[in-house]
């Protein structure tokens, strides 16, 4: 990092993955920072730099010499797992600071030597102590999967055993024997112990809105254009499996759009005007691949202007805007992607969001990490 570079990060403050401290003695204390910057996004330490005035104040030899060992310590000590972090040396105006960088981790949830779980808050760090938030950070590091979480009050008989009896003999091409349906559910990952997962109750549960009422989509249509108006022209809330979340989401969308003859004879009905392939491919990505771990809907909202589905849970294993609109993919849920494109009658190949551009290109993505959502904005066509 040249002296130009620095200055730039200094002038910003600090923020969720830039950190400054006049000085280190305490490695308990400096391992904690490390802990939160590997549970979130990564970061640096700039130590000799006031955290107050951001001021360059400096380190002197013994200081350089002292941190060498300081840091080292902290990081494979204090912290567990133990994290590998980098250590520059860098000289400004006679005044020589050291960078630590500390890279996003792997293997989360990190701790300290007393346990405790931290995370950046942004220029702050703050303590983690909520269940889900837990199971998030072990979902990241592929130790915990939502799909696969037992639903302690289910049973082999909240099954629709007619809509799975169907999909298995189509798709396995096996006679289904009834008698066999908890080693079924077990060998496909949907239950275990006679009882359902959550990826089994979203596929092929009878009555869903009991077993996990949280997973559900929020409609609504508005009047305008703004999401603080409280007027809508209509609202609903869909439940169901997840084939038929799609089946009336996508008609729920549908039904507000214009249509338009696009060439077609006068006399035609018309073609929608935003091309349906889009509405398919970006529901059935919100369905699929939200987070199973946060207690919240999809939401769908149609606006004058646009249509925004929004799926909770921001972008799995550090998967950025830029990497999905070049067909990049990591799912989540590997289960539910697996199994649900057969009861969806969609033939998904990760390549979704690519073939909605070249359909339709004014399409936005958002990626709200702080919010742990993802925004799909799809602008309509100015009226005339």
């Amino acid at each position: 990092m040249n002296a130009i570079e620095l200055l730039e990060i200094i002038s910003k403050g600090e923020t969720s993955t830039v950190q400054f401290k006049l000085n280190v003695s305490n490695e308990q204390s400096i391992a904690q920072e490390m802990v939160a910057f590997a549970n979130t996004k990564g970061g640096i330490i700039l130590i000799g730099v006031d955290d107050k005035s951001w001021d360059i104040v400096g380190l002197s030899d013994v200081d350089l010499r002292r941190l060498t060992n300081l840091l080292v310590n902290a990081s494979s000590q204090h912290v567990k797992e133990p994290i590998f972090i980098e250590t520059d040396t860098v000289e400004f105006e006679g005044k020589k600071l050291i960078i630590v960088t500390v890279p996003e981790g792997i293997a989360k949830p990190y701790k300290d030597n007393d346990g405790i779980i931290f995370m950046k808050n942004g220029a702050n760090k703050r303590k983690v102590t909520s269940n889900e938030e837990i199971s998030r950070l072990l979902q990241s590091s592929g130790y915990l999967y939502a799909e696969e979480k037992l639903i302690v009050q289910s049973s082999t008989e909240d099954i629709d055993i007619e809509k799975f009896k169907s999909f298995y003999e189509k798709k396995y091409k096996e006679t289904f024997e009834n008698e066999k349906v908890e080693n079924y559910l077990e060998n496909l990952r949907l239950g275990s112990v006679g009882k359902l997962t959550i990826a089994g109750a979203l596929l092929f549960g009878k009555k869903v809105e009991k077993l996990v009422p949280q997973f559900f989509i929020t409609a609504i249509w508005f009047r305008g254009n703004a999401i603080e108006n409280t007027e809508y022209r209509s609202s609903t809330n869909i439940t169901g499996t997840l084939d038929e979340l799609y089946h009336k989401g996508y008609d729920f969308i549908l039904s507000k759009l214009d249509k338009v003859q696009a060439g077609q004879p006068f006399n035609s009905i018309g073609k929608s005007e935003i091309p349906e392939i889009v509405i398919t491919e970006l529901l059935v990505n919100a369905l699929i691949h939200r987070d199973y771990f946060i207690n919240d809907s999809v939401k769908i909202f149609v606006f004058d202007n646009r249509i925004e589905i929004i799926s909770p849970g921001k972008l799995p294993n550090s998967l950025t805007e830029e990497q999905i609109i070049k067909g990049v993919r990591r799912s989540r849920n590997n289960i539910i992607a697996s199994l649900a494109p057969d009861l969806m009658e969609y033939r998904g190949a990760g390549s979704g969001i690519l073939r909605a551009l070249q359909a339709y290109p004014e399409i936005e993505f958002i990626n709200d990490v702080q919010g742990e959502r993802f925004i799909v904005k799809i602008l309509r066509p100015e009226r005339k």
